[in-house]
């Protein structure tokens, strides 16, 4: 198995926004080519900043990779984050104005397969 974190610090004012792009564009694209979501989670840091990540799960690297390839590829999922983004002010307006950190991490297990077993 291959995880992933997907990571993101935002001003707090914009979270609401933000779930409603993982809802209703990022996430149906996501499942539609196989990527399974562990969870997604958020935490209000206290300083005007939410921590917004989410967890998936891939059979392996290759499977993530070729995800990841099918969705950035879907003409019709990169038209909706384009209008969203428009309707937003525009993707670099939205990245200078509401966005702080984002990364996006392999993670790797701690615990020995065959003792889950």
């Amino acid at each position: 198995m291959f995880y992933r974190r997907k990571f993101y610090i935002v001003k707090s004012e914009f979270v609401e926004k933000f779930n409603e792009l993982f809802h209703e564009i990022n996430l149906p694209n996501q499942l539609k080519y196989g990527s399974k979501l562990v969870g997604r989670w958020m935490m209000d840091r206290k300083d005007g900043t939410t921590e917004v990540f989410a967890i998936w799960e891939y059979d392996s690297y290759e499977s993530y990779e070729s995800i990841e390839k099918n969705v950035r590829s879907d003409e019709a999922h990169l038209k909706r984050i384009e209008n969203w983004y428009n309707s937003q002010g525009g993707k670099a307006h939205v990245f200078k104005e509401y966005f702080i950190e984002v990364r996006n991490e392999a993670l790797e297990s701690t615990v020995k397969e065959n003792i889950l077993k």
